[in-house]
């Protein structure tokens, strides 16, 4: 019988002719009941649905008057178009196409999140819905008679669909139904859009340093490629105006940020800083890449909390890798921010340029890579004397390095598994040398050979459960040829150790220098794989050489803390932790011959659904030749657990075991529900010289959730009790 009242009313419902070829599909009718009168009416009872052009209407009662074209609608109704967007209402008078009309005791519901009630609406081409007497909020509305926590009433409010915008006027902004201020315009997103002019979550802080102050982000939309975002910072001892660009373009984008400021703490009128980076795509593959860091004084940053970096890094790149070849060219620009460095004697301006191409001969098989090197470093003193440093070398000195090699690697597998791997290859290196006083000559060219044998042997044994055990023993003999030249050590000043550099030639990381002569390295690494998430891996390794490496004057080529300053090394032991439930823990360390650590770090970080929280921890002797007047033993815990529905609690803490002091410790506490976020923080630099002052800050921030479209998590959404 249904199908007869749905046909029914398809039929009754349909336009005439004329107005059929403009509509795209009639408008359909379906209800447990439905009725002709004599006058052209038809009547609509019971689980009423009306459907057309994807708008759907439900009701208790619809009546359709064929002549005027026109609905009465008695609800409750619920009138919904697409997914986002819900309007319900206690009666209505619609037109056919459910389009325009007047709705009383109006509601709409969009997203999910933002509420929009009026008394009555007033809904035009199905894109206009003007609201009269309007109260919005996201906040969960239960039936108990308690105001939501924040509202805005307006005397008229406008929700343009095609915009996404909502358009108050003579609004008023409450908390608790406590007019808080008012507004006589004001516009905001509908929640479905995640760019739109204006105003961002204010922040409120009280700072030791800059005292207290208010911080107001205004977010400007200039099209669908650009925006800006201007923050003034008014606080009783700084006045701060901060700047964020951001443009892209068909083959790239660019970022550029900064802030002005003038702070009554310092001695310079005006003090800032201007931070840009970009990225495109350029012909032939290859991808162009700029960044620029600038700060007006050492301590602007620290100061007002932008960024922790001590050395500031400008320059260009232009890069391109494919699968048998990589290039790169880049200038770059470094300063430093720290006390006990000085920029005129450190190498300020670098200019690199690589080359390297793969090829797989077939008449003697295996890989053959082709490498050309460039390198210059220029310093803004011309001093041709040396100064306190350790090395022996002028203090204005400027290096370019030019660099040439050919290496060919094959490998077979031997019987029972083992896997050997050759590799040989010749290295070009010249250097030319500027301003170097009297300790090495202004030229120097080096050929080394070098040649090494590796064997590796890798098992595997499947348990029943399906638990991997692999083991891989690995031994390599290597050799090099030549010597290392008499010309100043810039880049090679600080070496790590570790199980990435343990089976290759040369660990020295630039080719000013290179271990010579015989040596062997050995090394097993063991894996356990569980299908459901456990993991755990282990991995040692040592190296011998035949000789210890040393420079020109005597003194070991490489230093103390590195692990590779003997003959044979410290004792290298990594591993690495992780199981289902998202903890995972690293550790590496290096061991000398009486087993006493000399280098060790570890990090461990546990991440669920509620909890991420990480800590690390690092250890390094003291090392003057790595510019380490003394042990760094540190700790640094950072993360946050969320312990209710509703609360997240974060923290942060950094701690020198040597001195037995914090450098640095935080925690913040956030509220956070269906419709509103608050954070409250605290922090604390201990950190002080004599450029910097320890700064104590407190802050909050008070945002509304609602209004954009990344705030749509409902398991903050607070649930109605029924009482």
């Amino acid at each position: 019988m249904l199908w007869r009242l749905v046909a029914f009313a398809v039929l009754f419902l349909a336009p005439p002719l004329a107005a059929q070829e403009r509509l795209a599909e009639p408008a359909m009718l379906v209800a447990d009941e439905i009725t002709m009168t004599g006058d052209e009416r038809l009547i609509a009872r019971g689980n009423v649905e009306a459907l057309y052009q994807g708008r759907r209407l439900t009701a208790h009662e619809i009546v359709y008057d064929r002549a005027a074209d026109r609905l009465t609608i008695t609800g409750p109704l619920s009138l919904s178009e697409g997914t986002e967007t819900v309007i319900l209402a206690d009666s209505a008078a619609l037109d056919r196409d459910l389009s325009d009309g007047i709705l009383r005791g109006a509601r709409i519901v969009m997203h999910d999140q933002l509420q929009l009630a009026a008394h009555q609406m007033r809904r035009t081409d199905a894109r206009l819905n003007e609201l009269y007497k309007a109260t919005v909020t996201s906040c969960r509305v239960c039936e108990t008679g308690r105001p939501p926590l924040w509202q805005i009433r307006a005397e008229r409010l406008v929700h343009d669909e095609d915009k996404n915008r909502l358009y108050f006027y003579n609004a008023q902004f409450r908390v608790l139904d406590t007019p808080v201020f008012y507004l006589p315009r004001l516009s905001l997103p509908d929640g479905s859009v995640t760019r739109a002019t204006g105003f961002l979550t204010p922040s409120v802080v009280n700072s030791s340093l800059l005292g207290t102050g208010v911080r107001v982000p205004y977010f400007i939309t200039l099209g669908d490629h650009r925006d800006l975002t201007i923050a003034p910072f008014y606080a009783t001892n700084s006045r701060r105006l901060e700047l964020r660009y951001r443009q892209a373009f068909r083959s790239g984008d660019i970022e550029v940020k900064g802030a002005v400021a003038e702070d009554d703490f310092s001695s310079k009128d005006t003090r800032g800083y201007l931070f840009a980076t970009g990225r495109f795509d350029l012909p032939r593959d290859f991808v162009l890449r700029f960044g620029i860091e600038y700060s007006s004084d050492d301590t602007f940053l620290v100061d007002h909390d932008f960024s922790d970096k001590d050395r500031l890094q400008s320059g260009v790149s232009i890069e391109r890798a494919r699968r048998d070849d990589y290039a790169r060219m880049a200038v770059d620009h470094f300063r430093s921010l720290r006390v006990d460095e000085q920029n005129s004697t450190m190498p300020s301006l670098a200019a690199n340029a690589e080359y390297q191409r793969r090829m797989f001969p077939g008449m003697i098989g295996g890989e053959l890579r082709l490498t050309a090197l460039a390198h210059g470093h220029a310093r803004r003193s011309d001093l041709s004397i040396d100064g306190p440093d350790p090395d022996t070398f002028a203090d204005g000195r400027d290096l370019a390095r030019f660099t040439a090699e050919a290496e060919w690697l094959r490998q077979w597998i031997l019987p029972a598994g083992v896997v050997a791997q050759v590799q040989t290859g010749l290295a070009l290196d010249h250097f030319e040398l500027r301003q170097i006083g009297q300790t090495a000559r202004p030229q120097a060219t080096e050929v080394t050979p070098h040649a090494a044998l590796r064997l590796r042997w890798p098992l595997q044994k499947m348990a029943p459960d399906g638990v991997a055990h692999v083991i891989e023993p690995v031994m390599q003999l290597a050799w090099s040829g030549g010597s290392n030249p008499n010309i100043p050590n810039d880049e090679n000043t600080a070496i790590s150790f570790d199980e990435g550099n343990l089976f290759n030639v040369s660990r020295f990381v630039a080719p000013d220098r290179r271990e010579r002569g015989l040596s062997a390295a050995y090394g097993v690494s063991y894996a356990r794989i569980d299908p459901t998430g456990w993991e755990g891996r282990l991995a040692l390794g040592q190296v011998y050489r035949e000789d210890r490496l040393r420079e020109p004057g005597g003194m070991s080529s490489f230093t103390t803390s590195s692990g590779l300053s003997g003959q044979m090394s410290d004792l290298l032991i990594a591993g690495q932790f992780r199981n289902q439930s998202g903890l995972v823990i690293t550790a590496r360390g290096l061991f000398d011959d009486m087993f006493e650590v000399t280098r060790a770090e570890a990090r461990g970080s546990w991440r669920n659904a509620r909890t991420n929280i990480g800590a690390t921890y690092i250890w390094m002797e003291k090392d003057v030749r790595e510019n380490r007047d003394s042990t760094i033993s540190e700790w640094a815990i950072d993360g946050s657990y969320r312990f209710a529905d509703h609360w997240t609690a974060s923290g942060e803490w950094r701690f020198d075991t040597t001195d037995q002091r914090s450098i640095r410790a935080g925690t913040g506490l956030t509220y956070t529900n269906e419709c509103v976020d608050i954070t409250f923080s605290v922090s604390r630099r201990f950190t002080s010289s004599t450029i910097l002052e320890p700064e104590t800050n407190f802050g909050l921030v008070i945002g509304l959730r609602g209004f954009s479209a990344d705030s749509r998590d409902t398991s903050y959404t607070r649930k109605c009790r029924n009482s």
